[in-house]
Parts: C-alpha cells; sequence; structure tokens
C-alpha cells in the first residue's frame, strides 16, 4: 500500500506541475512583486504578496493579493485534473503557493468580517490538505 493511497473511492490527489523559478527567485530575496510582475500564474508569489501585506497591518490589500492567488491556483488545478474536489497535498511542494493562497484568503476574509468566506475557505484548506490547514494555522 503507498501512502497516497485512498481506500474511500475519491478522486486522486492533484498534483501541480512544478515551476521552480518563482519558487527560487522568491528564495534568493527576489521582492515578491516583482515575483509576481514576472510570472504572474504564480499562486506563490501572490501568497507571499498576502503574507506580506497581512504582517504591515494592510488587511483589504492582503485580501486582493491572496483572492488572486487563489483564482490562479484554482485555474492551475483545473488545467491539472482537478474537479473541484479532492486532496492537495501539502507533501507535493508545488501545490503549496495554492494552499497558502487560500489560507491567506481565509485569515484576510475572517478580519474584514466575512465570516461566511472566512469559513468556506478554511473548510477548504482543510478538507483540500489536512496537512496545510494545520502547519499554516
Amino acid at each position: 500500500m503507498t501512502i497516497h493511497e485512498n481506500l474511500l473511492g475519491g478522486p486522486p490527489p492533484t498534483h501541480l506541475p512544478d515551476d521552480p523559478e518563482p519558487r527560487e527567485q522568491l528564495a534568493q530575496g527576489t521582492a515578491p512583486a516583482d515575483v509576481a510582475a514576472q510570472h504572474p500564474t504564480s499562486s506563490l508569489a501572490w501568497a507571499q504578496l498576502a503574507d506580506d501585506a497581512f504582517e504591515r497591518g494592510s488587511v483589504v490589500e492582503s485580501y486582493a493579493y491572496a483572492r488572486t492567488g487563489y483564482h490562479r491556483g484554482l485555474d492551475s488545478l483545473r488545467r491539472s485534473g482537478w474537479k473541484g474536489h479532492g486532496p492537495v497535498p501539502w507533501e507535493h511542494e508545488p501545490n503549496r503557493g495554492f494552499l497558502r493562497a487560500l489560507h491567506a484568503l481565509a485569515r484576510a476574509a475572517q478580519a474584514i468580517g466575512e465570516q461566511e468566506e472566512y469559513e468556506r475557505c478554511a473548510q477548504f484548506l482543510k478538507d483540500s490538505s489536512p496537512t496545510a490547514a494545520s502547519t499554516l494555522g
């Protein structure tokens, strides 16, 4: 039995294709805005922008960045065969940008009083990756 075997018969895990350049640029200290401008489909760049904005108290800005990263991630998931539900494992590093953007969207939604959106996004994160939900808080 493999570690990702689905015993309940649900959809298989979705693994986004690797796009190492944005990840490497961020790791080397390139400004997230520059990375997002060069790689606008990178959920990771948008998630980093959302995190940075939230940390400095710019919650509405964080919400906008997170929403962009979330939608870019949904586009990538669909292109990878995702049908609207099923696991998106945190353990697969290319999935982390989407999962971070989803977490950031939930956090910012809660901060601006969008309780329904917060609850929907928080549940979506838990359903997609319990590991991401516990890791990201």
